[in-house]
């Protein structure tokens, strides 16, 4: 008989087992025992508290919904903190337009080592982001702008451009080592790591 299990003494392998069996007060342990956790890691990227319970609740759905592609418990750790970092990733890329957000972002969302001290060096940099973006490949380039810009998924990128979603991924994960690789070469301390996304 399944012991009852509090917060610090949960066991994954149980926890996994029931979430394979539809049982829905498994995602109550994981809850319990992973949101605290789930919240400090979020807010080590994001510090826009009022939008990390969002992003959680969305990583937990998640979870519910994926429970039977669950493969191996001593996995599962690294598992939810990567739907988590996914899920903040996507929060920052869909409400950078919104200049609100934006101004936030740049006022109270950047580790305060990274901050400039003034608008005008963040734009400078962000143009120079920009140049190192207009002289990656063309198809490259057009990839990483319905990416990051426009906030396209790669499935959506995929369907517009009639090419896979594998060749999608590819292309953004070589214009993002490009663009790290050109911005340390032009001096700059990982410029706003999660804004360009990483």
């Amino acid at each position: 008989m399944e012991q009852t299990k509090g917060p610090n003494t949960i066991h994954p392998e149980g926890i996994i087992r029931r979430l394979k069996q539809d049982d829905k007060t498994a995602v109550d342990d994981l809850f319990a025992f992973y949101y605290p956790r789930l919240y400090q890691f979020s807010k080590s990227i994001l510090k826009m508290e009022s939008e990390i319970e969002d992003v959680l609740q969305e990583v937990f759905l998640k979870i519910w919904l994926n429970r039977h592609k669950i493969q191996h418990t001593e996995t599962f750790n690294a598992y939810i903190y990567t739907i988590t970092k996914h899920e903040v990733l996507n929060l920052i890329r869909s409400k950078l337009k919104d200049n609100n957000f934006r101004e936030q972002l740049y006022l109270f969302a950047v580790a305060e080592e990274y901050q400039f001290q003034n608008k005008l060096e963040f734009e400078e940099i962000k143009s120079g982001i920009d140049r190192i973006v207009s002289n990656l490949p063309e198809k490259r380039q057009q990839i990483f702008i319905l990416s990051r810009t426009n906030g396209l998924s790669n499935k959506e990128i995929a369907q517009q451009l009639n090419i896979s979603e594998k060749t999608v991924e590819d292309h953004i994960t070589h214009a993002i080592k490009k663009i790290k690789s050109s911005l340390k070469d032009m001096g700059i301390l990982s410029l706003l790591y999660f804004y360009l996304f990483l």
